[in-house]
């Protein structure tokens, strides 16, 4: 049977003497005290699991250091805006790939034709959804359109400007025509399948990153499918059923690689991750990941 939560309100002090009658370590309590200030304690709880040496009990193992639950707290931080850089770049530059195959081949206001969708249901809600974020939009662009044009929505390279990634990888998914899907996909060198798995995998890593939650060990449960021959490249790069983040940074670099040529966004992840020297076995990295093709350096 659950029971009524009675725990009082710590001060700032008592969290650090909690941490310190568990086995924390402090350089400089008062530091700490400031920082559990702004971050909150259950927060930072999150980074301080893996100095644990009993969860039921909450007590640390043996020379546990809190500097060290800041450092990897702040990796964490770092490592969110790393991904979300690429993931911005990745967004725009779907979007105008969806914008221009769409329109070359079905026509300015294709996205109005239900007869391209898979699924009549998801086709009106999406479009429901779509409509609403083009009238609350204050872009002079959308305005104009609006005005000037009977259309219910503006065309397709106008609207694709407003559009969210979970909405644009909705859209992918519920797109029918194959000949269609594969021109998008082939723009970065993927099967229209595996395509359609990392818009709606990078959806949720974005959502993730956008709200400030946990990356850097997160077991997602929405996965990447793996590609089968095509990039080439990418063959053997995959690490089996991992749900861990590694997968992801491989999909990140090889966008990167594709939409962004002499791009650094490889070497910065790179450094973030000896600056902060961060074990890289919680991402399920493999031991030889610096070896792998993925990793080196275009020339």
């Amino acid at each position: 049977m659950k029971s009524a939560f009675t725990k009082p309100a710590t001060t700032y002090a008592e969290q650090v003497a909690k941490l310190q009658q568990r086995g924390m370590l402090f350089s400089d309590p008062n530091k700490a005290a400031f920082y559990l200030q702004h971050l909150n304690y259950y927060r930072l709880a999150a980074y301080w699991l893996p100095f644990e040496a009993d969860h039921g009990t909450h007590t640390f193992l043996p020379g546990s250091q809190f500097d060290n639950v800041l450092n990897l707290y702040i990796f964490d931080r770092e490592l969110r805006l790393l991904v979300l850089d690429a993931i911005e770049r990745i967004e725009v530059s779907v979007r105008s790939q969806w914008a221009y195959q769409m329109a070359h081949l079905h026509g300015p206001h294709a996205h109005l034709d239900p007869a391209l969708a898979k699924d009549w249901t998801n086709w009106v809600s999406d479009s429901h959804q779509l409509l609403g974020e083009v009238e609350r939009s204050k872009e002079n662009f959308i305005e104009h359109l609006r005005q000037t044009y009977s259309d219910a929505l503006p065309p397709l390279w106008a609207v694709c400007e407003i559009m969210s990634l979970g909405l644009l990888s909705r859209q992918y998914k519920n797109l029918k025509p194959m000949a269609t899907r594969r021109a998008i996909a082939s723009q970065y060198s993927l099967d229209q399948q595996v395509f359609e798995s990392w818009l709606h995998h990078l959806t949720f890593v974005r959502n993730v990153c956008a709200h400030h939650n946990r990356l850097w060990n997160r077991e997602f449960t929405i996965t990447p499918q793996h590609p089968r021959s095509k990039p080439r490249i990418l063959s053997g790069e995959f690490i089996g059923s991992s749900r861990k983040l590694y997968n992801t940074l491989v999909i990140l670099t090889h966008f990167m690689d594709t939409i962004a040529p002499g791009h650094h966004w490889r070497q910065r992840l790179k450094t973030l991750l000896t600056q902060h020297a961060i074990p890289v076995q919680a991402m399920d990295f493999p031991a030889d990941w610096e070896e792998r093709a993925i990793w080196q350096e275009a020339a």
